[in-house]
C-alpha cells in the first residue's frame, strides 16, 4: 500500500552565481517513510533541505506540504506546516532546563508570563508519542550525548505544526558524534517515530546506517538527482558510493602483518624465553598531563601517552571530553597546567609557530573557524600557515607568484575542486567541506616544500579530519594519513568514527572526562567495549599509556 504523500519536491532549481547546485529535482516522501538522501560533498544535499525547510528561495520548482505549495524561502510556513530538521550541531544551551530549551523562543517576547503548565503538557504528550522519554526539569548540561540529541528530535517535534503536530523531520548526520549504544537507541527511537507516521529525511555519510533504517535513497551528484532506490537486497554500500561518486571507490584501512625483522635486545644472560622487542624511539610524549578549564574543571587529567614515527594512534571518545584540550596541547596552541610534553628532546614552548617550526603538521576540527580564513583566497589559504617562509616571503615582503604557484601545485595534487572558472583569487568559503579538507590536508602535509614531492612532518594531529565528508573524500583523507605514517611520520587520530578508527589505528585509547586509558589494539576491542568505555561504563580500562610493544608492521593497503 503506498504511504500517503507529505513532502513534494517539483523541480526544485537554485544557482550560486554560475554555479547550478540543484538542477530541476524532484522528490517525495510520504507518511512512515525514511528517504535517505546521500552525495559527495558539494553534491547540492545541504541546499536542497535548505529550500525544503524555507532557509533558501529556488530559483525554480516549489514544496508542498500535504498536497498545500509552501511560499519559498519562509521558515516559518515551512515549521507551521510541520516540518521539523535537527542539525548536526547541538544548538542547546546547557545552562537551561530540557522544558526551557524546547520552549525557547516560542512565545512572543510581549507576552508578560510564560506558560510553562501548557509546553510541558506538550513536551511531555510528544516524548510519549514518540518514544522519546525526557525529563523536562533536566539540566541539559548533565545529560550524555545521546540525551541531548533526543532533546533537540523533541524540539524540533514540539515546536512545529502549530498544534497540529510534526509532519516530517530532516536529521542531518544524527549519529555524528554518539556511541555505538547510543546509535542503537536513535534508531530504535526512530522507528517509533515512523511507525507514528512521521515522514524522515535522513542524511548521513554512514552507508550502512542508511541501509538500515531507510525505505528508499535518492542519490544527488553535481546538483542533479541520479537515482532513487528502494532498499533491498543486493543493495550494498559500494554500489552506493559509486552512484554518488560516478566512479567504484576503493576503501583504505591499514594492513597489519606480523614482523619477523622487527629490532629485538639480546636476551641477557641467565634469563630465558624470547628476546624482548625494542620499543619503537618516541617522537611525542605527554607525561601526566593536566589542563584545566576556565572554571577550574580538568580538561585532562594526568593523560599519559607516547607517539611512535610511524604509528598510527587513534583516540576515540564521546566529543567533549577533552579531545580539543588535547590536540591543542600537541599544536602549542594550549599550555599546560601540570606535567610535561616532549617533542623529541624538546620542550617546545606553547607557541603555534614554534610547534609548526619543528615539523607537526595540524589538521583542526573546525575547519571553517580554525583551519581556514573564509575571506581569503585559496592561495592565501594555502600558504596560510608558512606565509614567513623564505620561499614566500623575503625582507618582510610577500613573494606573492611564488606563493600562486605553490598553492596551484597544492591544488593540482591534493585534488581541490571548486576552483574552476574562479581561479586560485576565489574567497576559500566558497569550497565545499570535502575540497577545504583537502587543501588544508595538502598545506599541513607539504609545509612550505614542494607539493610534488611532500614532506614527512614529525606529527601530524588529525582532529576529525573526515567529519562531514562523502564516501570518496573519506577514502582520500585516509590515503593520504596512512602514505605518511608509512613514510615515517607519527599521526595522532582523534575521531568520533569508531569505523574510521579501526580502519587505520595502530593503537586505539578512550578519552573520558579528560582521562585516557590505556592503548590498545584494535583486536582487543569490539564496537560494544569500546563504546562502553566511551560512555565512562568500562571499569578494567586503565588510565595509563605508555610506549607500544610492536609485534606487528603495518602498511598501506586498498581493499575494496
Amino acid at each position: 500500500m503506498t504511504p500517503m504523500q507529505v513532502l513534494k519536491l517539483v523541480d526544485v532549481t537554485k544557482r550560486f552565481g554560475t554555479l547550478l547546485a540543484n538542477d530541476a529535482i524532484s522528490l517525495e516522501v510520504g507518511a512512515g517513510e525514511v528517504l535517505a538522501l546521500l552525495g559527495e560533498n558539494g553534491a547540492g544535499k545541504s541546499t536542497l533541505v535548505s529550500i525544503l525547510f524555507g532557509h533558501y528561495v529556488p530559483d525554480g520548482g516549489h514544496v508542498e506540504v500535504l498536497g498545500r505549495r509552501l511560499p519559498p524561502g519562509d521558515t516559518r510556513a515551512a515549521r507551521d506546516a510541520g516540518i521539523g530538521m535537527v542539525h548536526q550541531h547541538f544548538t542547546l544551551a546547557d545552562n537551561l532546563s530540557v522544558l526551557d530549551n524546547v520552549m525557547l523562543g516560542t512565545e512572543p517576547l510581549w507576552q508578560p508570563f510564560t506558560r510553562r503548565a501548557a509546553g510541558r503538557a506538550r513536551l511531555l504528550e510528544t516524548a510519549r508519542r514518540f518514544g522519546l522519554a525526557v525529563d523536562p526539569e533536566a539540566r541539559v548540561g548533565d545529560l550524555s550525548v545521546g540525551e541531548r540529541q533526543r532533546v533537540e528530535i523533541l524540539k524540533a517535534l514540539v515546536t512545529v505544526g502549530r498544534g497540529a503536530g510534526a509532519k516530517a523531520l530532516i536529521l542531518d548526520e544524527p549519529t555524528a558524534v554518539l556511541t555505538p549504544q547510543e546509535s542503537e537507541s536513535l534508531f530504535a527511537t526512530l522507528a517509533q517515530m515512523v511507525a507514528g507516521g512521521l515522514a524522515v529525511i535522513f542524511i548521513s555519510h554512514k552507508l550502512d546506517e542508511v541501509l538500515r533504517v531507510s525505505h528508499r535513497v535518492a542519490v544527488l551528484r553535481g546538483g542533479r538527482l541520479v537515482a532513487t532506490l528502494p532498499v533491498e537486497p543486493g543493495l550494498d554500500p559500494a554500489r552506493l558510493a559509486s552512484l554518488m561518486v560516478g566512479r567504484e571507490v576503493t576503501t583504505v584501512q591499514r594492513r597489519r602483518e606480523a614482523a619477523a625483522a622487527s629490532p629485538v635486545h639480546a636476551t641477557p644472560p641467565g634469563a630465558s624465553g624470547p628476546p624482548a622487542v625494542a620499543p619503537p624511539v618516541p617522537v611525542c610524549v605527554l607525561a601526566a598531563a593536566t589542563v584545566l578549564g576556565p572554571q577550574g574543571q580538568r580538561l585532562l587529567e594526568g593523560v599519559d601517552l607516547a607517539l611512535a614515527a610511524g604509528e598510527v594512534v587513534g583516540i576515540a571518545g564521546v566529543s567533549g571530553n577533552g579531545q580539543q584540550a588535547l590536540a591543542e596541547v600537541l599544536c602549542g596552541e594550549r599550555a599546560l597546567d601540570s606535567g610535561t610534553v616532549r617533542l623529541g628532546d624538546d620542550l617546545p614552548p606553547a607557541r603555534p609557530a614554534a610547534w609548526l617550526a619543528r615539523g607537526v603538521a595540524r589538521v583542526p576540527e573546525d575547519r571553517q573557524g580554525v583551519g581556514a580564513v573564509g575571506d581569503l583566497s585559496v592561495w592565501e589559504n594555502a600558504v596560510l600557515e608558512h606565509v614567513r617562509h623564505p620561499r614566500f616571503s623575503r625582507r618582510g615582503w610577500l613573494r606573492r607568484g611564488d606563493a600562486i604557484g605553490h598553492a596551484r601545485a597544492l591544488v593540482e595534487r591534493f585534488d581541490v575542486r571548486g576552483t574552476e572558472g574562479q581561479g586560485l583569487d576565489m574567497p576559500v568559503r566558497r569550497l565545499s567541506g570535502g575540497n577545504l579538507q583537502k587543501l588544508i590536508l595538502g598545506r599541513a602535509l607539504c609545509g612550505a616544500h614542494d607539493p610534488a614531492r611532500p614532506a614527512t612532518p614529525r606529527l601530524i594531529v588529525a582532529n576529525q579530519p573526515t567529519w562531514g565528508l562523502d564516501v570518496g573524500a573519506v577514502a582520500y583523507v585516509h590515503r593520504q594519513l596512512l602514505d605518511a605514517a608509512a613514510r615515517g611520520s607519527a599521526v595522532l587520530l582523534i575521531s568520533d568514527d569508531l569505523d574510521e578508527l579501526f580502519a587505520l589505528a595502530d593503537r586505539i585509547a578512550v578519552l573520558h572526562r579528560g582521562r585516557l586509558g590505556v592503548p590498545r589494539p584494535p583486536v582487543d576491542w569490539t564496537r560494544e567495549s569500546i563504546g562502553l568505555a566511551m560512555a565512562g561504563a568500562d571499569p578494567a580500562a586503565p588510565t595509563a599509556a605508555g610506549l607500544p610493544t610492536r609485534s606487528a608492521a603495518a602498511q598501506v593497503t586498498h581493499a575494496p
